[in-house]
């Protein structure tokens, strides 16, 4: 793959339990049970004047009552589990989001279109119409699809437009997309793709937190911060970002915009690595063949050269030589085997 880098304890416990009754309370236990009765009395009779399917109001509110515009921008960029989970909460809620629920079947089919997937064949033009459907029942999802899709056929005014609508309803995704949607487009917009890119990033979206790197970074529209840029590599890192665990590994290494730390720039430059990132593949390679390891460096360099990294070939067959002179052709067999058999850890897009 191609890598663009760089509580007051107390005393007591905090839990307590009633005492068990013993058998000369019964006047207790005759009280506590006219209590129960009474309140079970009071519940039944609330719930059936309650003209709502919703759960009894409380010091928050009767839930029932939010309107349904507020409801939908709320559920808006809501997952499929989220707005399945949203519709059990009482009928005005099921009521209120069957639209959406209709856009998740519609995103379904859109993304099969798109893909050829499930025994449809691909047809983009199928696939826009999907996502479009979705998006005027209210999926910030669909909008975000359909913006995609734009932007692949070069319409990109379509796209932005869609991305705003989602990032104005909070889809972190639509934020970031809009955020390099601005840098990208002629003219280009940095106050705007900054304020998107950093609103994703808050968000906790980690692309977002990468690409919002990246600009502070290198300086690209905005002015260079080394400080906030190791901060938002080190949120993306370890929310499991590749690019960004190289890119941390990195300014570990040389102490850029943080203090050096060669054991953590070696941490990560692993992790990277062992996600599949081929530059970290061939320099940790790289630092294993400097310590002698070769049986472990020679399985990260057989893997940085399927990856494209031509410079890892020239070491790999030093590495080869050695293993061949001290252990025999069969350590290289091994190793080779490794590499064949080898997988990489699941990543973060």
């Amino acid at each position: 793959m191609k890598q663009r880098t760089w509580p007051c304890r107390s005393e007591g416990s905090r839990f307590s339990s009633l005492s068990f009754l013993k058998p000369h309370d019964k006047d207790k236990r005759s009280r506590i049970s006219s209590i129960n009765k009474a309140t079970a009395k009071s519940s039944t009779s609330s719930r059936s004047s309650s003209s709502s399917s919703c759960p009894p109001s409380n010091e928050f509110g009767d839930f029932s009552m939010l309107p349904y515009d507020i409801l939908m921008k709320i559920a808006a960029p809501f997952s499929h589990p989220n707005l399945q989970a949203a519709s059990l909460v009482c009928k005005s809620w099921r009521d209120a989001l069957k639209p959406l629920r209709e856009s998740m079947l519609l995103i379904r089919w859109g993304k099969k279109y798109k893909h050829g997937r499930g025994g449809v064949r691909a047809n983009l033009d199928k696939a826009l119409d999907s996502f479009l459907k979705g998006a005027m029942r209210g999926s910030t999802l669909a909008m975000v699809d359909a913006g995609l899709v734009y932007w692949e056929r070069g319409e990109k005014e379509k796209a932005v437009n869609l991305y705003r609508r989602a990032s104005e309803l909070g889809d972190a995704v639509g934020q970031c997309n809009l955020g390099i949607a601005y840098l990208q487009v002629q003219p280009s917009n940095p106050k705007e793709a900054m304020k998107w890119l950093k609103q994703s990033a808050e968000n906790g979206y980690v692309r977002a937190q990468y690409q919002l790197a990246l600009c502070l970074h290198h300086g690209r529209v905005v002015q260079t911060n080394l400080l906030e840029a190791t901060k938002w590599y080190l949120k993306a890192a370890e929310g499991g970002y590749v690019r960004a665990m190289y890119n941390i590994s990195l300014c570990y290494s040389v102490g850029e915009g943080l203090p050096q730390n060669h054991k953590l720039a070696r941490k990560w430059m692993k992790r990277a690595a062992d996600h599949g990132h081929s530059k970290a593949q061939f320099e940790h390679g790289l630092a294993l063949f400097s310590e002698g390891e070769m049986l472990k460096s020679v399985l990260y360099l057989e893997l940085a050269e399927r990856g494209g990294e031509a410079a890892a070939t020239p070491v790999k067959e030093v590495v080869h030589q050695q293993l061949s002179a001290t252990f025999g052709g069969q350590a290289v067999h091994h190793a080779i085997h490794q590499a064949n058999n080898w997988r990489p850890l699941p990543v973060t897009r």
